[in-house]
C-alpha cells in the first residue's frame, strides 16, 4: 500500500469512527452476540454462519450508504477533486476502509461464539477460520462495491435503504430460503449460482464443515468464489472508478 493510500484509509476509519458507523457495528455484533449466547447450541452451528453472511453483504451496503451520505451533507467528497488523488486510490480507500470495518464486526462476534465455549479454536471441532475470514473479506469487498455503485444513483439515505429492501426481497431471502432447505432442488441449486447473495454465502459456509466434520471445498465453492472475486473486481473497474467522478462532480453542484 503506497503512503497516499495509507493516508486516504486512515482517514476513511477515522470518518467512519466521526461518523458513528463504528459504534453502530460494534453494537450490533454485540447484539448477535447475546444471541448466540441464548440460542440452543444446535441452532447455533447454522446462525453463525447467517450472522456473518448478512454481515459481510448488507451491512457492508448499509454502512458505506450511511458514509457516503454523511459525506454528501457536509461537501466532502467535492472539496476532494482539488487534491492530487487518484479516482482509483479515493473509490480504493473506501473499498479498503469498509472492509477493515466490517471485518472488526466479524471478528467480534466470532469472538463472542468462542467466548460462549460453543466451538474451539480447532478446525474440526469449530471451524477453519482462515477461510471463514477470507470469505468475509471477499464479500464484504465485494458488496462495499455494490454499496457505492448504488449510492452514486441515490438521492439520499431514505432510498439507499429502499434499494437495500429490494436487494433483500430479491437476491438475499431465496438464498436464506435455499439454506433452510425451504426450497431444493439441482435446479433451484444451479440458478442461484447466479445470485452473487447466494455466492457469497457460499463462499462464507465453505470454511464450516459438513455434518462428517469435513471440508468440502466443491464446484459450487470455487463457482462462487470466482463470480464473487472476479464479478467485484469488475464492478469496481468499469462502474465504480469510472462513475465516481461523475458523482463527486454533481455533489460540488457544476
Amino acid at each position: 500500500m503506497n503512503s497516499q493510500l495509507a493516508i486516504l484509509v486512515k482517514g476513511e476509519l477515522s470518518r467512519l469512527n466521526k461518523y458513528g458507523v463504528f459504534s453502530i457495528s460494534i453494537l450490533i455484533a454485540v447484539i448477535w452476540g447475546v444471541v448466540l449466547l441464548l440460542v440452543n447450541s444446535d441452532f447455533l452451528a447454522g446462525l453463525l454462519p447467517f450472522v456473518l453472511f448478512l454481515d459481510a453483504t448488507m451491512m457492508s451496503i448499509m454502512y458505506i450508504g450511511a458514509e457516503m451520505h454523511f459525506e454528501k451533507t457536509e461537501s466532502t467528497i467535492s472539496t476532494m477533486l482539488v487534491t492530487p488523488v487518484s479516482n482509483k486510490n479515493m473509490v480504493l480507500s473506501k473499498v479498503l476502509g469498509n472492509t477493515i470495518h466490517n471485518l472488526v464486526s466479524s471478528l467480534l462476534i466470532i469472538a463472542v461464539f468462542f467466548i460462549a465455549g460453543k466451538a474451539g479454536w480447532t478446525y474440526d471441532v469449530g471451524f477453519n477460520i482462515f477461510v471463514v475470514l477470507a470469505g468475509v473479506i471477499i464479500a464484504t469487498s465485494t458488496f462495499t462495491v455494490l454499496g457505492l455503485i448504488l449510492s452514486y444513483y441515490q438521492k439520499d439515505f431514505t432510498e439507499m435503504l429502499v434499494s437495500m429492501f429490494v436487494i433483500a426481497i430479491f437476491l438475499m431471502i431465496p438464498s436464506v430460503l435455499l439454506m433452510l432447505g425451504v426450497i431444493q432442488g439441482e435446479e433451484w441449486e444451479n440458478l442461484m449460482l447466479l445470485n452473487p447473495m447466494q455466492a457469497a454465502q457460499n463462499i462464507i459456509i465453505g470454511g464450516f464443515p459438513n455434518e462428517a466434520g469435513e471440508l468440502v471445498f466443491g464446484f459450487e465453492y470455487f463457482v462462487s468464489l470466482g463470480y464473487i472475486l472476479f464479478g467485484g473486481l469488475a464492478l469496481f473497474r468499469f462502474l465504480a472508478i469510472p462513475k465516481f467522478q461523475d458523482y463527486a462532480v454533481r455533489q460540488s453542484g457544476v
